[in-house]
């Protein structure tokens, strides 16, 4: 069980450094918020999955409700987390913010 929730937390922690690297490398806000949108997603749910797993080996009561109440967190965390990327690039629309092309960089 520990080797499954360690390997759930490094790779959480690894979608999480790949979704840094897109918002460093990508063009413009919406390829950002794109990568941002997905990797934060999942990666947060994936370590939160292996906390509730590490939490609940033990089978006893109480550690099984914490292990629940985490559970709820990435749910929570699944269903919050692409609504507020949607809801922030409805409003760069709405505000005029351009995408990025190819045909912009040349003068």
């Amino acid at each position: 069980m520990n080797i499954l929730a360690t390997v759930l937390i490094a790779t959480g922690i690894l979608v999480l450094a790949c979704g840094v690297i897109g918002i460093l490398r990508l063009p413009d806000f919406y390829t950002r918020m794109h990568a941002a949108g997905k990797t934060d997603s999942l990666g947060a749910v994936l370590i939160v999955l292996g906390f509730a797993l590490y939490n609940g080996q033990s089978l006893a009561p109480a550690d099984l409700l914490v292990s629940v109440k985490i559970l709820f967190i990435a749910v929570f965390i699944f269903v919050a987390s692409p609504t507020a990327t949607h809801a922030i690039m409805q409003t760069a629309i709405a505000l005029g913010v351009k995408p990025w092309s190819r045909k912009e960089e040349k003068p």
